[in-house]
Parts: structure tokens; C-alpha cells; sequence
């Protein structure tokens, strides 16, 4: 794996796969009493987030705060751009204070890969424009691997406004790449001007491909977005593509129904269909967390980039719970490819 993730292009299949191994131990780590292990500790993460989000934030921060890294997070709002300081001083100022990683999301295209141009800290996309958002990818893998076992083999449709989604762009290319069969549905108004790099099939018709869905991926429709009236109506686009609890019961029955969030419940996925078993989107944001310790440690952990091993006297209780173990208790599977640093031991 590169210094950097800023596109799942960045990944091949054995490194996608391996972040999903390292990501099983990650999930075991969140299980526990206290969910902290000490590989990261003594580095510091940066959150810069030019653009409102809620579920990509806050588990970035908790899955640093859970390897016992340092954070910061930046707020635009209240910050030095409010005053005219570019993204290039902004992230010289924050270099300056000494960190490891920065986490970015722009509204903006290229930002994270100029930015990686500009620090020698490890930048993650953490969503740019409509160009990707590679840790919504692999956290979408990981949940249907995680029911299914492999992607390979399997028909996902990807329903909804792929014009305006980044998200759908990065699942597209982590899915085709781990050996499933991507149908995007959509009118034609909500499709890029190409589909040419993508190996993808493309249908008008969401009724057409239900029936042989192993997965059925929901976007939300991106009114901020859009600049021109791209859909007749709401109304309308739930009439055509809109899961109903008609269409839902159409599905197989261990069919997996996502969305990336916020839904727009009504819209794109009906408030019932939200609700039942077969929709895992509350898991996603749970696995989220999870994906995001395993991309951070395998960008920061020891073993990666030479850092000294973590010594088991490193490791102390702490005052607002039950002591913890020592590092080299911590009981984290140590199989290969899981990084036995992620119990505090030597690497």
C-alpha cells in the first residue's frame, strides 16, 4: 500500500483484500470492554473537512482515537479561511505543529491529491467532489463480504444519481475489482456524459434487474448539486427508482439492501424498507469505523514506515475504567496478515 490512499485506482485486488483482513481485527478490537489498542500511539491525525459531514468525521475520529492516536480536527467555519488563507498555507500552518496523517474532504475534485503534493504526511481521501471516497468503498465491501463472504460472482445494481456520486464511482471500481457484476441504474439525465472506464452494465429500468440483484445499492439523490432540473419530479424518480416495500419484496431473500447516507427516506428508499433486516445501513456506519482503524494502521502502524515497536511497558491503565491489559494480552488475533502490532508487541 502507497503513503497515501486517495483512490481506490490506488489499490489492487491483494491490497484491497488484505485491508479487509486487517479490517476483521479491527471489529474485534471495537467489540471489546475497551476499545483501544496502543499501535498508533504517538501519532497525530488531522481531520480537515471543507465540507459538512457527519458519519465520515466522526467515525475517522473515533477510529484514530481507538489506536491511541493524537487528533485534530479542523472547522472551516471557524477558521483562518474565513479570512482568505488558501488550502497550501492552511496545511503548511498544520504540518508546522508536527503531524502523521491528514484525513480531507473538499467539495472539490484533486484537492487530497494536491494536498499530498504540498505535506509529507499521509493524506486520506476522505471524499472529493464527485471523484471518490475510497473508505466508503471498502467499508461497502467489507459489510457485503461480511454477509456473503466474497463479492466475486456477485450482481450489485447501483441505483440512483451516479452523475453527482463519488461514492458510487469508488464502490464501482472496489466492486468490479473484487470480482462482482455492477449494473448502474439510473435515468439518463443521472449518468456521467462516459461510462467507458467502468466495466459496468447501465439500465433505465429498475424493475427490469430486481429480481436478480444479490445487492441493491441505494445513492441519494444530490440536489445541492445539481444545476439544472435533471428529474421532472421527487415524485416521479420514486416512482421509477425509488425502493418501495413493493419492489423490496421482489428481492432474493438474502438480498442486502445499502445506502451510503443520509437517506432520503421517501425519495430513494421507503422508511419501511429503511427498517427491515435486510437493509444493513446501520451496520455500515458500524464497519466504517472499523475499515477506517485498519486504512490509518496500515498507512501509520509500526512495521509500515520503520517506526520503533511498541514496548509492553507502554501501556498503562486508566482512570476512567477498569485498568487495561497489557499490550501483549490484548488477545488480537495475530494470524497473517494481521499486524502483531496491533497488540503492542514487537512488530
Amino acid at each position: 500500500m502507497s503513503r497515501n490512499l486517495l483512490s481506490i485506482a490506488d489499490l489492487t485486488r491483494d491490497e484491497i483484500e488484505e485491508l479487509l483482513d486487517v479490517t476483521d481485527s479491527m471489529v474485534e478490537v471495537s467489540g471489546r470492554n475497551i476499545p483501544k489498542v496502543p499501535a498508533l500511539r504517538g501519532r497525530t491525525v488531522v481531520s480537515l473537512f471543507y465540507e459538512d459531514s457527519t458519519r465520515t468525521r466522526l467515525s475517522f475520529d473515533a477510529a484514530a482515537k481507538r489506536l491511541s492516536a493524537d487528533t485534530m480536527s479542523f472547522a472551516v467555519s471557524s477558521s483562518s479561511v474565513n479570512k482568505g488563507e488558501s488550502v497550501r498555507d492552511t496545511i503548511e500552518t498544520i504540518e508546522a505543529m508536527g503531524i502523521d496523517a491528514v484525513v480531507v474532504r473538499h467539495r472539490s475534485s484533486g484537492v487530497p491529491a494536491q494536498i499530498a503534493g504540498w505535506t509529507d504526511a499521509a493524506v486520506v481521501n476522505a471524499g472529493d467532489g464527485w471523484h471518490q471516497h475510497p473508505t466508503q468503498a471498502l467499508l461497502d465491501a467489507y459489510t457485503i463480504r461480511s454477509h456473503r463472504g466474497s463479492l466475486e460472482g456477485l450482481h450489485i445494481g447501483i441505483v440512483g444519481d451516479v452523475r453527482h456520486s463519488r461514492v458510487a464511482r469508488s464502490d464501482i471500481e472496489a466492486f468490479t475489482t473484487l470480482g462482482a457484476h455492477v449494473t448502474v441504474v439510473a435515468p439518463p439525465t443521472l449518468l456521467p456524459p462516459s461510462l467507458a472506464p467502468w466495466q459496468v452494465d447501465v439500465s433505465h429500468d429498475l424493475d427490469a434487474v430486481l429480481d436478480s440483484l444479490d445487492v441493491c445499492y441505494l445513492l441519494r439523490i444530490q440536489q445541492e448539486r445539481m444545476t439544472e432540473a435533471l428529474i421532472p419530479s421527487l415524485r416521479e424518480y420514486t416512482a421509477r427508482y425509488g425502493l418501495t416495500s413493493e419492489r423490496a419484496d421482489r428481492l432474493a431473500p438474502d438480498a442486502l439492501i445499502m445506502h451510503p447516507g443520509p437517506m432520503n427516506r421517501g425519495v430513494e428508499i421507503a422508511g419501511e424498507v429503511a427498517d427491515r433486516p435486510a437493509a444493513v445501513i446501520t451496520e455500515q456506519v458500524a464497519n466504517g469505523v472499523a475499515v477506517r482503524m485498519a486504512v490509518l494502521f496500515m498507512l501509520l502502524g509500526p512495521g509500515r514506515h520503520a517506526l520503533p515497536p511498541l514496548a509492553a511497558s507502554d501501556e498503562r491503565g486508566r482512570d476512567d475504567g477498569p485498568p487495561e491489559r497489557a499490550p501483549q494480552d490484548l488477545d488480537v488475533p495475530t494470524a497473517d496478515p494481521v499486524d502483531p502490532a496491533l497488540s503492542g508487541t514487537e512488530a
